[in-house]
């Protein structure tokens, strides 16, 4: 993140033509509406792993996370509207015996 226009490039991509739902781009710019900073700063960004609507909550907590760094008083509003919290989701394993992390085989009288 770095001063500009509001451009935000994502691997190499405009935000447009890489985040292709509208819905993964709003989450994308809640951090930068809410702070009234879309306009003062670029971002560039790469992601990887996971699927695009996890990328884009992703990349939301990296600019609200780059937004305390430049202007540490936005820290209050960000905390308020949770966009400092990591999803802490994760896949679960698969058990030893069991077809996968819940599903078991079917049991059998005879």
């Amino acid at each position: 993140m770095y001063p500009g226009k509001g451009e935000i490039m994502v691997n190499g991509e405009p935000l447009d033509r890489y985040f292709l739902r509208e819905t993964d781009r709003i989450i994308i710019r809640q951090p930068l509406v809410l702070t009234s900073t879309a306009e003062k700063y670029d971002i560039s960004a790469r992601i990887t792993g996971g699927g695009l609507t996890g990328q884009a909550g992703a990349l939301r907590l990296g600019i609200a996370r780059a937004l305390i760094l430049a202007e540490p008083g936005l820290k209050d509003p960000l905390r308020k509207q949770g966009y400092l919290t990591r999803d802490p989701r994760a896949k679960e394993r698969k058990k030893y015996g069991q077809k996968g992390a819940r599903k078991r085989f079917q049991w059998t009288k005879r």
